[in-house]
């Protein structure tokens, strides 16, 4: 390909028709929960959890303006683990009813992970991990549901996706609202970002759709967008399916460019025994 792509330009390539071979499939040593958000650090991964202790029940009559359903228990986690699945630090992160940590980013000097209540239009605490230390830090508390987080690496903004991802919150790095704005695509609901740079983003998510016979059809997908406006300037859908049925795009997900080919990995199963998990590696060939 001469000058490597980024990961960003090499999302642009793929189309409908791009196939992707899954290569390896790496069972984790821990019960990892729920899993969200995932990034590398070096030569390791940050994957992000929900432990979920009682499940959230939706109201049959929310009053106006209030939650549509009950905030449920749970704790949340914060794991690293090594490329053979190994789980080697654990953090715990939230408090109360807010124990969802949602799709987390590695600004190439801390893993920002956003942690909310499991409903929409709730509340979020803002988290900032020394990868080398392991010191966490509360930057900020947030009057919403963070499910994602990107952060531009030139202006130090922070990019939040609410609930299904249907908006995009700029935020400055102690939580003051900058601006915000729809995401103009409505296939799937973004999860975890993948790479940002000049303002454009990829992310990776899931929608589930009826499939006529009664039961649901996932569709995942990768999108590229404009952060500042919610423009989608490229998207593909995504329909391989993880040993458990799942799309693998379903919440945690990294990429990046090896040689001609982009290398997913995905963490799509919950496990809550050990080895009930898997990192994922797939590829697609990009031209």
């Amino acid at each position: 390909m001469g000058v490597q792509l980024t990961v960003n330009e090499a999302i642009t390539r793929l189309t409908r028709a791009t196939p992707w071979v899954t290569v390896d499939r790496i069972p984790l040593d821990f019960a990892c929960h729920h899993p969200q958000g995932l990034d590398r650090v070096g030569e390791n991964f940050f994957l992000s959890s929900a432990e979920i202790l009682e499940a959230t029940v939706r109201h049959e009559h929310p009053e106006p303006g209030g939650p549509d359903r009950t905030a449920g228990k749970g704790v949340g986690h914060l794991y690293e683990m090594d490329p053979t699945g190994r789980m080697l630090r654990e953090w715990t992160l939230g408090e109360d009813t807010i124990y969802h940590p949602s799709g987390l980013t590695f600004d190439g000097e801390h893993v920002w992970v956003p942690t909310a209540e499991y409903r929409p239009d709730s509340r979020s605490i803002m988290y900032r991990i020394d990868p080398v230390t392991g010191d966490v830090t509360e930057d900020f508390r947030y009057p919403d549901h963070l499910g994602g987080v990107s952060r531009d690496p030139g202006t130090g903004q922070l990019y939040g996706i609410t609930w299904g991802g249907r908006r995009i919150l700029e935020l400055t790095s102690d939580g003051a609202l900058h601006r915000e704005v729809p995401v103009r695509s409505h296939y799937v609901d973004f999860q975890d970002c993948v790479e940002m740079a000049d303002g454009l983003a990829s992310w990776t998510g899931i929608a589930e759709y009826p499939d006529g016979s009664g039961g649901v059809f996932q569709l995942g997908g990768i999108a590229l967008l404009d952060m500042a406006t919610g423009d989608i300037k490229h998207e593909v859908p995504v329909t391989v399916l993880s040993p458990a049925g799942r799309v693998v795009t379903f919440n945690a997900t990294h990429i990046e460019v090896v040689d001609d080919r982009l290398r997913m990995y995905a963490v799509p199963d919950d496990g809550e025994r050990l080895g009930d998990s898997s990192l994922l590696v797939l590829e697609a060939e990009i031209s």
